[in-house]
């Protein structure tokens, strides 16, 4: 995703740590928006559930989305 884009989640690829993944809000079903990269591309910021939560790359890669 590029800066500003949204997307819907449709579920995770990674058990274990969906966990804390929805812990955190991502749930399927749930907007999420990309806000930015730190400048050397980890972590990134999105929005979700009106919070803006940063995750790292790992992380992100195991979360499923619709276009």
């Amino acid at each position: 995703m590029k800066p500003g884009e949204s997307a819907v989640i449709s579920g995770f690829t990674d058990e274990q740590l969906s966990v804390k993944l929805l812990e955190m809000g991502f749930l399927p079903g749930s907007v999420v928006r990309f806000n930015f990269k730190a400048p050397f591309g980890d972590p990134v910021c999105v929005h979700i559930s009106g919070f803006d939560l940063s995750l790292r790359l790992e992380e992100a890669s195991t979360i499923i989305i619709f276009d």
